[in-house]
């Protein structure tokens, strides 16, 4: 992980806003709500995170501060203790090596709501004052994933190249399942409208690398790969597509200003709604859940405008449509007979759910013809390596 810039701590008054959801300002005065982000706002992931806790705070007229590039170690539970001691009330962490150390903080102030994102101990801990959040994110690639199959049937009715030279390029951080989860579902919605695409995979080693993710995205694309996408936090993979000239589908927010002529669409988890439902159940004194999976209905998994420059013809109104199906329960991301596994196809999976430290298989997670991803602990726990995908380097 490059070295991180220097701590930087926003502290907010936010006025109140009356209107349906609110609180009152006696509760909002007697409220503040703290943060902790992995990096800052040149991050897109952390940035996500940002501005949902200023749209929730504000909105709900609670003060709040967040501390911003906390490492995965000891300065995260650091961080914690700081806005415990400071008069938060709830207490997020953003990335997924956080948890241990918000643990240690529940643990530590028994009167904090803490609340971590993308975390897994949580039903197992079973601690009255620790909750772990995700959302379906896996859907939402996939909608990713169907703007660009679309965009590789285009490029193939156009002659710029054949069936068989449909290959989607892949940046990822790490080997971990919610990156899994998603470059999987990514390309299973891509493959639902150009059945030839194909994948390859590379990993990077950390969530932030500027440099490493432009190079990822850039080997990738000398490879053949005519089309990349990524679970990595910077700009680097969309920078080194818009100077390919190269289409991009992003991840965690549009980044159209800075790659007008290749960006097409990108998925996101909105995490306002968890933030706003914790907030409101913490202040009204009630019970939190131990492990909360947003989902489309709740509006926590979203994508943006689709650019008209860069995507296919109709793509707005195909993601629509296929929206409404997963919506439906009509189709299903992880349809079990839409992939294989070395040849065959799946009927049973063991899954490590209740997280370990051997990640031992605990529990079967396929039933009625479909991998339930997300469903029996709200962080991703798809690990599977289906036909299709190359891994370049599994290093990380």
């Amino acid at each position: 992980m490059r070295a991180l810039k220097a701590l930087t701590v926003l502290t907010v008054a936010a006025s109140v806003i009356l209107g349906a959801g609110t609180v009152m300002a006696a509760d909002a005065a007697d409220y503040k709500v703290g943060f902790i982000t992995l990096h800052d706002e040149n991050s897109t992931y952390d940035l996500n995170f940002i501005n949902a806790a200023k749209e929730a705070c504000e909105e709900l007229g609670v003060p709040y501060e967040i501390k911003t590039n906390i490492p995965e170690g000891q300065e995260c539970y650091d961080a914690a203790a700081d806005l415990a001691d400071a008069g938060c009330n709830v207490v997020f962490a953003d990335s997924f090596g956080h948890e241990d150390y918000m643990i240690q903080a529940a643990k530590e102030f028994p009167e904090v709501q803490f609340c971590h994102s993308t975390g897994t101990k949580a039903h197992t801990e079973q601690l009255a004052n620790y909750h772990n959040a995700f959302a379906s994110i896996y859907e939402g690639r996939y909608l990713a994933g169907v703007a660009a199959g679309l965009k590789l049937n285009e490029m193939i009715a156009n002659g710029d190249i054949t069936e068989e030279e449909a290959k989607i390029g892949y940046v990822g951080a790490y080997t971990y399942a919610e990156v899994v989860s998603g470059y999987t579902s990514f390309f299973l919605g891509a493959r639902s409208i150009c059945p030839t695409a194909t994948m390859e995979v590379t990993f990077t080693g950390s969530w932030y690398d500027e440099t490493a993710e432009k190079e990822g995205a850039t080997k990738l694309i000398n490879d053949g790969c005519v089309l990349i996408s990524q679970h990595a936090d910077s700009m680097g993979a969309p920078t080194a597509c818009e100077n390919a000239g190269v289409p991009n589908v992003s991840y965690n927010g549009s980044t159209v200003d800075a790659c007008p002529n290749t960006f097409i669409v990108s998925s996101r988890i909105d995490w306002a709604p968890y933030y706003k439902y914790v907030i409101e159940a913490a202040m009204n004194g009630e019970e939190i859940e131990a492990d909360w999976t947003g989902t489309l209905q709740t509006g926590s998994v979203v994508l943006t405008e689709v650019n008209e420059q860069a995507a296919a013809e109709g793509t707005a109104d195909k993601i629509e449509e296929v929206k409404a199906q997963l919506e439906s329960g009509e189709i299903h991301v992880f349809d079990t007979a839409a992939f294989t596994v070395e040849g065959a196809a799946l009927e049973s999976y063991q899954a490590d759910v209740d997280t370990d430290p051997e990640y031992t298989p605990d529990t079967e997670v396929i039933s009625d013809g479909y991998f339930h991803e997300s469903e029996y602990r709200s962080a991703p726990y798809f690990d599977l390596q289906i036909d299709g995908i190359t891994l370049l380097d599994t290093a990380f």
